[in-house]
């Protein structure tokens, strides 16, 4: 399955029309438009099953910061995913017409988004974790009219954070961390918080794909307790075996 344009992507800008993304956004939108799952994960998509949900990968750019990432921290409280940082998202409502309906409404409920001032550029392939059985469409879109975003619900986000994609890709905090099931991950580190397991394997494959990454070493470090962390299964990964004695 390959990255297409977001199904009505011309009614999601502000006021009903769809903004022109910069031309830093060219390369990555071209290399979309071939994307497959592979791209992104080693685990094949079941054509059937999956309970279907989406996030939204929200691309801005701020005077001075230059490019970045819309970003939030899940409350330490939760039973899962506790203290994560993750794309806004989740699980598709029947009244969602599609991915990208999905992405944004998660998106409005989780940090108070307005859906206006994003245009949705393109859904990339449906990527599975089996963990939890979720097939997720990852939703990219240009923040054409940023605004002041918060968490909504404090005991479900306890944080939201723009992230410079030239920190993300700066060598100094790029890694990989070893969950305790064994699972090598991509990971960054930036503006305080450590991006790891789904979300860290889809920005390590779209910084590659847009031609922003930087060579850098791979230091592995060792994933830190920060709640139940179930062992992420897309994007980059391996099994350290020597992990698994």
């Amino acid at each position: 399955m390959t990255g297409r344009p977001g199904p009505g992507a011309a009614e999601r800008g502000s006021a009903g029309l769809t903004r022109q993304p910069p031309g830093w956004l060219e390369p990555l939108l071209t290399r979309l438009g071939s994307a497959r799952t592979e791209d992104f994960t080693r685990l094949a998509t079941p054509a059937e099953g999956g309970r279907e949900s989406a996030v939204l990968v929200l691309l801005g750019e701020e005077p001075g910061t230059g490019p970045d990432v819309l970003i939030l921290q899940r409350a330490a409280t939760l039973r899962n995913h506790a203290g994560q940082p993750a794309f806004p998202g989740g699980a598709a409502d029947p009244e969602d017409a599609d991915a990208s309906a999905t992405a944004l409404r998660e998106a409005n409920e989780e940090v108070n988004l307005d859906p206006a001032s994003v245009t949705v550029l393109a859904e990339l392939p449906r990527l599975w974790i089996p963990v939890s059985d979720f097939v997720v469409t990852p939703v990219l879109a240009w923040w054409h009219t940023p605004h002041p975003v918060h968490p909504r619900e404090p005991a479900e986000v306890a944080h939201v954070a723009r992230l410079p994609i030239a920190e993300l890709v700066d060598p100094a905090n790029r890694m990989r961390v070893r969950h305790p099931s064994g699972w090598i991950g991509p990971a960054f580190s930036a503006r305080g918080m450590l991006v790891w397991g789904f979300t860290a394997g889809v920005l390590a494959a779209l910084l590659e794909m847009g031609g922003w990454a930087r060579p850098w070493r791979g230091r592995v470090i060792d994933l830190p307790p920060i709640g139940a962390a179930p062992a992420p299964s897309a994007g980059t990964e391996e099994v350290d075996e020597s992990a698994l004695r």
